[in-house]
């Protein structure tokens, strides 16, 4: 039965061994895929597109149809993105407004930005589930762990909103500790950059491109990656970080497979 699924060729050998090889094309994929879940975390400056603010729908449909690019691998996908393309709870504290009031105005902005992706994955027959920390039970579910999990394993996108559900804690640390709930692989940063560089690139000429660092280099030389809550979780529980640059086209599947050009975050 195996081998009539898989194709698998045993080939014996005199000194009694066998050799088993795979020759199908869905075993080959299987062996081409390095992640089997993974945590997309992206900014919402990445949705408004060239607009100052807001969702620009052409980039929402264009980040989606990456994110079905890498589901189409049989990679299982989950996505926490920002909403400083809405409302930056920083921000907000610095003109004057309850910090605490802010960051929850910031989370309601982050739901809009999951629906938003949701609309659009489901325009392209990705099944997908948005799960908040605080409940709004009329427009998705709340957070619930083994749900999640269980969405994911039947292939579904989960989108986590909402942030951690706390103020004063950023969607960096709620995709490090969703990560680590979900088990995942990896956490894939998008950014506009394609990847850590020793200064930024836009600002210095002579900045260098890290192809691997660790996680006390990147919080002594405080290079921005996440902040340094979200780094320390991902330490603690071995969860490398991946910053590349979700601007470019299918650039998540083809990093997701080991391909192109990024930076890995890890302990070595």
């Amino acid at each position: 039965m195996l081998e009539n699924i898989y194709n698998i060729q045993l080939t014996p050998y005199k000194d009694g061994t066998i050799v088993m090889t795979a020759t199908n094309n869905e075993a080959e994929n299987l062996a081409s895929k390095p992640y089997k879940r993974v945590m997309l975390k992206m900014s919402g400056e990445v949705l408004m597109g060239n607009k100052d603010f807001g969702l620009d729908s052409d980039t929402v449909k264009r980040v989606a149809s990456d994110i079905k690019e890498v589901v189409d691998l049989g990679i299982e996908v989950c996505v926490v993105v920002g909403a400083g393309n809405i409302f930056r709870g920083v921000s907000g504290a610095a003109d004057g407004m309850d910090r605490t009031t802010a960051d929850y105005m910031g989370m309601l902005g982050i739901v809009i930005n999951a629906l938003a992706l949701q609309n659009a994955l489901e325009n392209m027959a990705i099944k997908t589930r948005v799960q908040s920390a605080i409940r709004m039970d009329s427009i998705c579910e709340p957070y619930i762990r083994r749900k999640a999990i269980r969405h994911m394993a039947k292939g579904r996108v989960v989108i986590f909103a909402a942030g951690t559900g706390n103020p004063y804690f950023t969607t960096d640390t709620a995709a490090a500790l969703r990560a680590s709930e979900m088990n995942c692989d990896v956490i894939m940063k998008g950014t506009k950059v394609d990847g850590v560089y020793t200064a930024d690139p836009k600002k210095d000429p002579t900045a260098q491109h890290y192809d691997r660092i660790s996680y006390i280099d990147v919080l002594t030389k405080d290079l921005k990656v996440m902040d340094a809550t979200a780094i320390s979780l991902a330490r603690e529980n071995n969860i490398p970080i991946v910053v590349f640059s979700v601007l470019e086209n299918g650039n998540f599947a083809k990093v997701a497979q080991s391909k192109g050009k990024y930076t890995v975050v890890t302990n070595t």
